[in-house]
């Protein structure tokens, strides 16, 4: 009974329904993803950076075997291993789709074929090495920053392994980062038996670290032609809905109250957690703000949905990750390409690129580009011997001078795709109709009935 009158309160507005100053789901998470608004730039990016992960899963795994000159794996690991890379046609029908990045050899010693990568890759892959060693005090302080969003300032180990790539953390980053910098970190035993805690040892006073959205905020209110209240933007989340996505009023004015919703920023403490109302709603936008912060401090300013669940805990999230990405699609958009969700920062992108690049993510995009490039380009690049050279040279003097014989003895061909001959056939197919059209005029032949017969079609072009 509760749950009709429910449904009659008032029409569900994207997946809520509103109760008084409740708010309350009325589908399920799974018809709420559906319905979402699309956004075809993301979805275009998310076509092609889902054969990318899968690539980037096998080139993790070739160069994990540094003993082998050059870095290689068997294509029978792979093939074992297709199921877990989602390789849906197997491991050889994937590494012969891109021949730009894997190269497959034959071992004498081992007698089974192997993979190795080419030499661009390995060129982009020592780039993209270099470019986060010379970035390592930037590394540190958003390990820093993401251990200081923390409530108890201390993050699971495995859940830094969930996102090192995505924090353009070097490989090794234990020992790069976090051991050559014991005055920042320390590592501890966790609850359960072989878990490791990464905790923050350093201490920072309240307000030494600002949130990015801030930034955007000055910038707002700097403006010359700013028309905005601060009272107003300070709380505010810089918004850019999907194309052709509806934006009722009822919904504009619920963004515009929450827009105005202060809250705790994510570098702040909590302090008791009230279960009011307006308690709920400063608690759902410091989720909101946590989130922005921790997919500023990433790469590509994009990340899995069940990556950033593994911090939820630590954060002090007590909401569902997803809906919180569905429930405000002008900050993030979430893509389910490649049978993962994949949350954006609408802000950082601009027709589907990064607005501030950096040199990891350019490495990352030079490699996007060789899978795009596919099959294509094989011939361009193929070698030729010098044997084969002179073969095609004179196969080619052979065909000019055939082809020049034969416009001696012979009357030239027609061809549909010459322009200038379809044009001369047009001029004299008209010249063929006036001959006719002055016979029947001398003729006695009255009207223009006669001209039908002998009408061309219009010009073939």
């Amino acid at each position: 009974m509760a749950n009709q009158l429910l449904k009659r309160v008032v029409k569900p507005l994207n997946g809520f329904v509103f109760n008084g100053n409740s708010i309350v789901r009325a589908i399920s998470t799974v018809q709420y993803v559906a319905i979402r608004a699309r956004d075809p730039t993301f979805e275009k990016y998310m076509h092609n950076y889902k054969n990318l992960v899968k690539v980037v899963a096998i080139q993790d795994l070739i160069l994990a075997n540094p003993t082998r000159i050059p870095p290689s794996v068997s294509v029978d690991f792979l093939s074992r291993l297709a199921q877990k890379l989602r390789l849906n046609r197997g491991a050889s029908s994937f590494l012969r789709k891109y021949p730009h990045i894997f190269e497959i050899f034959y071992n004498q010693s081992k007698s089974m074929p192997f993979c190795k990568l080419t030499g661009k890759v390995m060129e982009i892959s020592q780039l993209e090495a270099a470019a986060i060693r010379e970035s390592l005090p930037l590394v540190v302080e958003r390990l820093v920053r993401v251990l200081s969003m923390s409530e108890s300032k201390s993050v699971p180990l495995r859940a830094i392994f969930k996102v090192w790539r995505e924090l353009g953390l070097p490989d090794d980053f234990e020992e790069s980062v976090i051991a050559r910098n014991p005055q920042l970190f320390s590592l501890c035993d966790g609850n359960e038996p072989n878990t490791h805690v990464l905790k923050l040892v350093a201490s920072y006073p309240s307000g030494h670290f600002t949130c990015s959205i801030e930034d955007w905020r000055v910038m707002e209110c700097c403006k010359e032609d700013a028309k905005v209240d601060r009272t107003e933007i300070r709380y505010s989340f810089k918004q850019g809905f999907p194309p052709g996505m509806k934006l009722r009023k009822t919904f504009k004015a619920k963004v515009k109250e929450w827009q105005k919703q202060p809250y705790i920023g994510p570098y702040e403490q909590v302090g008791e957690k009230k279960r009011t109302n307006n308690g709920m709603k400063m608690l759902e936008k410091r989720a909101v703000a946590i989130v922005h912060e921790l997919m500023n401090l990433t790469v590509e300013k994009m990340i899995e949905v069940e990556k950033i669940s593994h911090f939820r805990k630590w954060f002090g999230i007590d909401l569902n990750v997803r809906d919180l990405f569905l429930d405000h699609p002008g900050i993030f958009y979430l893509s389910t390409k490649g049978k993962r969700h994949t949350v954006f920062l609408r802000e950082a992108y601009e027709r589907g690129r990064l607005i501030n690049s950096n040199p990891v993510y350019e490495a990352r995009m030079k490699l996007l580009y060789l899978v795009l490039l596919g099959r294509r380009g094989l011939l361009a690049e193929a070698p030729k011997s010098a044997n084969e050279d002179a073969y095609i040279q004179q196969k080619s003097d052979d065909q000019d001078v055939a082809s020049h014989e034969k416009s001696k003895s012979s009357k030239p061909e027609v061809h549909l795709g010459n322009r200038e001959l379809k044009w001369k056939l047009h001029v004299s197919f008209w010249r063929f109709a006036l001959e006719q059209d002055a016979c029947c005029q001398t003729e006695g032949v009255a009207g223009k009935e006669h001209l039908t017969l002998f009408l061309p079609c219009p010009a073939p072009f």
